[in-house]
């Protein structure tokens, strides 16, 4: 299947441990083989728009943020539809996001549906609140789960049953 989106992420391995048994249940990326993340810009360019230029203004918006430490400290919901894990600095993925954005206005985040993104890492959504719930108990407590974020990543796939993402290209951060 061609690729049809792209996304940007923060990949957060440390948190797969504690999450993936729960997102392979409730979080429908995570079939796609997308990992534990949190979001920088979803949807970006169309893959067919993704070239040399794109990627070198990739490489150029994640060198000006600074590698960091953060950690997964608590669990956050948006209303009772998706519940997730909130990172500690969240202002780095913000700035990531930001500049992803100054250099591609067209990519806007979630297709400009909010005027603030929240940054998160999803545990599941759109499935019963009961689910999301006992899910969200079993993640908290193993929190907080500490990271080291040192690259920002491009993903390409379709969002379809079946589909699989892949890794166009890491950009390490500055």
């Amino acid at each position: 299947m061609e690729p049809t989106h792209s996304a940007l992420i923060v990949a957060v391995a440390e948190a797969e441990p504690a999450v993936a048994v729960h997102r392979d249940r409730l979080d429908l990326a995570a079939s796609w083989g997308v990992p534990a993340h949190i979001t920088v810009c979803y949807p970006f360019l169309p893959p067919s728009r993704i070239d040399a230029h794109v990627l070198a203004g990739l490489r150029q918006a994640a060198a000006g943020v600074p590698a960091f430490f953060c950690a997964l400290t608590g669990v956050g919901w948006f209303g009772e539809r998706v519940v997730w894990l909130a990172p500690e600095p969240a202002h780095p993925f913000q700035a990531l996001t930001a500049a992803v954005c100054a250099r591609f206005p067209a990519a806007r985040p979630y297709d400009g549906l909010f005027d603030e993104v929240v940054p998160h890492l999803t545990i599941g959504h759109d499935h019963p609140p009961a689910d999301l719930k006992a899910a969200a108990g079993a993640v908290a407590e193993h929190l907080p789960i500490h990271a080291r974020v040192t690259s920002m990543r491009l993903a390409v796939g379709t969002p379809a049953p079946g589909a699989t993402w892949s890794t166009l290209e890491e950009f390490a951060l500055g």
